[in-house]
């Protein structure tokens, strides 16, 4: 056991920090640094299994959620996914009409909304049945909302080409064919002439007034830019025809014209013997000396071209064509016309019906005097200047004559 002690202590070993086995600081942290990521990437690793796990899972709810009830947890339902898209899909062909809101406006026209994959575009020309310069003369602003007809498209980005003109002309059209049917008097602005005849302007709409059917005698130069009355005599709107007829029109105004009535005119011109009165697109004449009860020296002190006024009607001879004016029997006071024309067209309803009553009456006892040569009418008037019977006691029924006795003759 001693050899074997002594052995061991006669072996030489290096001391435990130089030997192989020992671990020195630098080794350790060597070691230390190298099993650091392994262990990192080992939890990544199952991070990410896990991950693509649960998004597995996900995909496969997801799908046998589609498989088994397509429909759960959808806010609307088939129905409603109809209704959006009927709204968001129409008919694009031209002539079709659309509603639309302007949502811009610009110099040459208006972007609108449509609910279509692209704006639409409004150009000036096409905004209104009138001609403007700008859209915002036909009332065309950002908000509005209003019906369009698609006339075109433009090929550069696929917007389609809106018109309101084309629904305006089918309105007007129609309104003409109305008019037409009811046979009523209109007034039209003359734009224009040709050989024949005027252009005139109805409804937006340009008609043709031959010359043949003007009742004055009227240049195309003298009646441009003035309203005439106008009458219906052709309206076609397939062949683009509108005749009119200011004949027609002057006929039946000159109809309305009775003795006693009160018309609004126009002071036309003044002369000095007196001023011409337009009635209705009649020219009347209201003389120096029907204007006032008071002298009028001048009648430019009273009357201006351009002035409105109520006259009342004098006479009227239908085959020459001349109409006397009065607003000498409207004055309330004589000479009223002079000092406050006012109170005169105030009162003029007033004391035109007075006038009327007194012809009435005049006439009445014209024709009384006549019926006192005249006994066997079998007619006297009354204290109201009234025509009727002889003897106003008799009743409506008649006398029964069946008993009285014959009459004895003279013997």
């Amino acid at each position: 056991m001693a050899s074997l002690a002594q052995q061991f202590t006669g072996l030489r070993c290096s001391p435990l920090s130089s030997s192989r086995f020992a671990v020195k600081p630098k080794q350790t942290q060597k070691v230390g640094a190298f099993a650091s990521p392994i262990v990192s990437a080992v939890a990544i690793s199952n991070a990410q299994t896990k991950d693509r796990l649960e998004l597995k899972k996900m995909f496969e709810d997801a799908y046998e959620r589609c498989r088994t009830a397509p429909m759960e947890g959808v806010p609307f339902t088939l129905e409603d996914f109809q209704n959006a898209l009927e709204k968001y899909d129409f008919n694009s062909e031209l002539g079709t009409k659309v509603k639309g809101t302007v949502f811009a406006t610009e110099a040459n026209g208006a972007l609108v909304d449509i609910t279509a994959k692209s704006s639409a575009y409004l150009p000036v020309q096409e905004a209104s049945i009138h001609r403007i310069k700008h859209v915002e003369e036909a009332g065309i602003v950002p908000g509005l909302r209003e019906e369009f007809m698609i006339i075109g498209e433009n090929e550069a980005d696929d917007s389609l080409i809106l018109s309101l003109r084309s629904i305006q002309y089918e309105l007007a059209w129609e309104r003409c064919r109305q008019l037409q049917a009811e046979d009523v008097v209109v007034k039209g602005k003359v734009v224009g002439a040709n050989k024949g005849g005027v252009v005139a302007l109805v409804e937006g709409l340009r008609g043709f007034v031959p010359f043949s059917q003007i009742s004055s005698k009227s240049t195309a130069e003298e009646l441009l830019d003035k309203e005439i009355p106008l009458k219906f005599v052709e309206v076609d709107e397939e062949q683009s025809r509108l005749v009119f007829s200011n004949r027609k029109a002057m006929a039946d105004s000159q109809a309305q014209l009775g003795i006693g009535s009160v018309v609004l005119g126009t002071v036309q011109s003044l002369k000095p013997y007196g001023a011409f009165i337009d009635i209705g697109g009649i020219n009347g004449l209201l003389h120096v000396s029907q204007i006032s009860h008071d002298r009028v020296s001048d009648i430019a002190t009273v009357l201006q071209p351009g002035d409105t006024l109520k006259v009342m009607i004098l006479s009227h001879d239908r085959e020459r064509g001349r109409v006397s004016l009065s607003t000498k029997k409207l004055e309330p006071t004589p000479g009223d016309m002079i000092r406050n024309p006012t109170l005169v067209f105030e009162k003029a309803e007033e004391m035109a019906q007075t006038f009327r009553q007194r012809i009435a009456q005049a006439e009445a006892m014209a024709r009384a005097d006549m019926l006192r040569f005249q006994p066997e009418s079998g007619l006297a008037l009354s204290s109201d200047g009234i025509l009727g019977p002889l003897t106003s006691e008799l009743p409506a029924e008649g006398l029964d004559l069946s008993d009285v006795p014959a009459a004895d003759e003279d013997s």
